[in-house]
């Protein structure tokens, strides 16, 4: 229905334009008396029968919402085919949304979910609001996160991977290889994502020895453009590392960049390791080597952990972490 007719009759019965949306969906949490109100209201206003939407008992059929940051990247790729692979095994359609990081994108994204029959949310957000978070229980809309800014509240379900382990693989990797002065460019400081990696980085060094030092160490974001400009201050310190370990493989590829710029080659002069394992990883020269991160499968299990509270069921674990792997090509050399 249009949003106006949904705001006209939630006006003239009293209630919000999402318990009018939950008699739509035919969502249990509504008393019956309001009920019977807005269904008498639905039926005035020439709302057929035939065109509400089925029982959601069934799991087979329904749009589950996919709401994700950024949509310009084959990470986010990545992310979107595991979900919709394990949506369209059991009949189910897949609403994308991005928000591109701006609080009115997001509310408005919140605003539409009342005017369509969204049986669910898998959310690749960098952070749920208490606000956010409230207005989808209030809509009765079971969500699942993936890769949150930082451990959300209890009982939320999410998903992340080994990030800790994964930096910690990449940087004794590269100390194995001989490399004693070995920086570390990371995403945003606050996100749980990008501290774990550095703290598996930071283990990394303390493991073999090696002292940590603040001046090889940038945060930033996880970006080509950023990561370009802090390779080059790196790369031109009077003591320049020999390896660095870039949190994602998009800043692996600004690090490329810089040493190209620099007349640096790879891995000859430094060697580079990345994080996520993007198709690209394998088409660039020298190949990358990164820490494999199953994006896929992240999404993949938060549409299962959807699924089963769509099913009445308690999901096994509100707290999921897939492994990383380090798959080591053609990027880095010994010292």
């Amino acid at each position: 229905m249009p949003r106006s007719t949904l705001a006209g009759i939630a006006k003239e019965a009293g209630v919000s334009v999402s318990t009018v949306s939950k008699v739509l969906h035919h969502r249990s949490d509504v008393s019956s008396t309001t009920r019977a109100r807005i269904q008498r209201l639905l039926e005035q206003h020439g709302y057929s029968e035939r065109h509400r939407p089925t029982d959601p008992a069934p799991l087979r059929g329904g749009l589950i919402d996919f709401v994700i940051n950024e949509l310009d990247s084959p990470w986010a790729v990545e992310l979107i085919r595991g979900a919709e692979e394990a949506l369209h095994g059991v009949g189910m359609g897949m609403v994308v949304s991005a928000t591109h990081g701006r609080t009115k994108r997001a509310r408005q994204w919140l605003d539409s979910l009342a005017t369509r029959p969204t049986r669910g949310a898998i959310l690749v957000v960098p952070e749920l609001t208490t606000a956010q978070h409230e207005e989808l229980r209030r809509l009765g809309i079971p969500f699942a996160l993936v890769a949150p800014i930082d451990e959300p509240a209890p009982g939320v379900p999410w998903v992340g991977a080994t990030n800790w382990p994964g930096g910690l693989a990449a940087t004794r990797h590269l100390v194995e290889l001989g490399h004693r002065r070995v920086a570390v460019i990371s995403g945003p400081a606050r996100r749980l994502t990008s501290r774990a990696r550095v703290d598996g980085y930071r283990s990394a060094l303390d493991e073999a020895g090696l002292p940590y030092d603040g001046e090889l160490v940038r945060y930033g974001d996880f970006t080509h453009g950023l990561a370009h400009r802090h390779a080059l201050e790196l790369l031109q310190l009077p003591d320049r590392p020999t390896a660095i370990f870039a949190g994602s493989d998009h800043q692996a590829l600004g690090t490329y960049r810089a040493a190209a710029t620099l007349g640096l080659r790879v891995p000859e002069d430094v060697s580079v390791v990345g994080f996520d394992d993007l198709p690209f990883a394998d088409w660039v020269t020298p190949r990358l080597t990164t820490v494999r991160t199953p994006l896929a499968e992240m999404t993949a299990l938060a549409a299962r952990m959807v699924l089963q509270l769509l099913a009445g069921e308690r999901p096994e674990t509100t707290r999921a972490e897939v492994a990383t792997e380090l798959i080591v090509r053609e990027s880095t050399a010994p010292r």
